[in-house]
């Protein structure tokens, strides 16, 4: 497992002191468990993330839990089925494309295993930019600016204009999340019973940094590329030569096990109040090497906050809050939320017994914590509760600076918030321009969803320790007030319940 000099020297600041307090020694050391190369990144379907499921399960049970699965069991299973790209060759103009270095595709049912077309140049994809797509791959540049096509609006206007597929360059201008390559792997995961949709449209994923290979050297893909991320006009073109791919892939049905456990509420009066904590259980697992990595190990992303639930649950022992606690650890989050959409469907807890879900994820304790960015904020009774409990520790809270990058709906609160539940989740914010903004963007640069999110990156223990405490007091907050959590009149989720 290697860091990048770069990203350790940003981090020397964040190294681990001689000695943590009790407390986040204990929590670091489940953390450690979890994300340990034994656990072999817990992917989806896994035997290794059931290794971890099972493990979860014994924690919660040493620390006086009560099952709430299936069955009077820990667990639900959840059915899923998995498509995956095992074999991948593709060229364009006879050039050869590194699969997952390169360029990526988006798998599905229906996804053509050969493609012989030809390639256009179309810019942003408008729909005045895609009158010669017909049959054709275009490609479009995948700016996120709100004053240019959308990702939806390009796909749709390729398909009207009668392209066979879209190839989208990832904007290296896109710098509040920067694209990552290589990917892990291309694969696709469902539920199990949702409709399934065959489409033979290709969509695949481009690396700026091969533009050049796609169009060959009678243009210059690195201005376009400059071009396109400054949101500059850019030109239409045919691209000599074809684009060719052959695809191999492999379906299979699976199972993957949320771990779900209760610790019963003190007030009788408050027993169909249940307040969720949410967080998934679930990594990467192996996946394309870096630096000669090959295993995803997830510290952070999210064994690291399976952890803090179960440690919240040792500190309970014996002693209940006034309303009950659902511990909900759920499975396929990286796969798009495919544990916590189960759950909601299938709740083992109806859902009107439950009050609200506090989600832990997108937490990168890797430089001090000043402020919470957080979801939500005014959209429930919840966002009080969260400001008056980080008020108390010196910690400021904010909206998310970047919507742009739908964080709200990227985890597993989102399912809870769709379904009626008032939810929220937190990432630690920065001021612009500060360190911790750097530390912050090269972490998403070279660690999110990568092999050196693992045990041996820099920490700033205090703001982990930090972050824990406010968690322990939000949830007794939020747990003991005389009144259920409750969305605002104003807030747009108000009615879904």
């Amino acid at each position: 497992m290697k860091t990048s000099l770069a990203f350790l020297a940003l981090l020397l600041t964040a190294a681990a002191p001689p000695a943590l307090d009790p407390d986040t020694r204990a929590w670091w050391s489940t953390t450690s468990e979890l994300s340990s190369d034994a656990m072999e990144g817990r992917d989806t379907g896994s035997a290794a993330y059931e290794r971890a499921a099972q493990l979860v399960a014994r924690k919660f049970a040493a620390a006086g839990l009560k099952p709430a699965g299936e069955n009077g069991t820990w667990f639900q299973r959840v059915p899923m089925h998995e498509i995956a790209v095992t074999d991948a060759r593709i060229s364009a103009g006879g050039q050869r494309l590194n699969f997952l270095h390169d360029v990526t595709v988006a798998v599905g049912p229906g996804m053509p295993q050969r493609v012989d077309a030809g390639l256009v140049y179309a810019g942003y994809c408008g729909k005045a930019q895609l009158a010669a797509a017909r049959g054709k791959i275009v490609i479009c540049h995948g700016t996120h600016r709100a004053d240019l096509a959308s990702a939806a609006e390009r796909e749709a206007a390729a398909r009207a204009a009668g392209a066979v597929g879209m190839m989208t360059i990832a904007d290296p201008g896109f710098t509040v999340e920067p694209p990552r390559w290589p990917f892990a792997y291309a694969r696709s995961v469902t539920l199990a019973g949702e409709p399934v949709r065959r489409d033979p449209f290709l969509k695949l994923t481009l690396n700026a940094d091969s533009l050049a290979k796609v169009i060959g050297s009678g243009r210059n893909a690195a201005r376009l590329i400059a071009a396109g991320s400054a949101g500059k006009p850019l030109p239409t073109f045919a691209v000599a030569g074809t684009f060719r791919a052959q695809f191999a892939t492999r379906e299979r049905d699976m199972a993957s096990s949320n771990v779900l456990a209760t610790l019963p509420g003190s007030d009788s009066r408050a027993a169909n109040q249940a307040i969720t904590l949410t967080a998934h259980l679930d990594g990467y697992g192996y996946g394309t090497p870096v630096n000669g990595d090959w295993l995803y190990n997830g510290t952070l992303d999210d064994a690291a906050y399976v952890a803090l639930l179960i440690r919240l649950a040792d500190r309970l022992h014996g002693r209940g809050l006034r309303r009950p606690l659902l511990f909900t650890v759920v499975t396929g989050e990286e796969k798009g939320l495919l544990g916590s959409r189960w759950f909601v469907k299938h709740p083992t807890v109806p859902l009107e017994r439950i009050a609200a879900d506090i989600n832990l994820d997108q937490l990168r304790p890797i430089f001090p914590l000043e402020i919470l960015t957080v979801h939500a904020l005014d959209d429930s009774t919840l966002g009080d509760d969260v400001r008056s409990t980080a008020q108390a520790l010196g910690i400021a809270v904010q909206h998310d600076p970047e919507p742009e990058r739908n964080l709200v709906q990227r985890s597993d609160n989102w399912p809870f918030m769709q379904a009626g539940v008032p939810a929220t989740g937190f990432v630690f914010g920065y001021r612009p321009g500060s360190q911790s903004e750097k530390i912050y963007r090269q972490w998403y640069r070279i660690g999110y969803h990568k092999p050196q999110d693992d045990l041996r990156q820099p920490m700033d223990w205090k703001a982990a320790a930090d972050f824990n405490r406010f968690f322990y007091n939000l949830v007794q907050r939020v747990a003991d007030q005389p009144s259920p959590p409750a969305w605002k009149p104003t807030s747009k989720f108000s009615r879904a319940r």
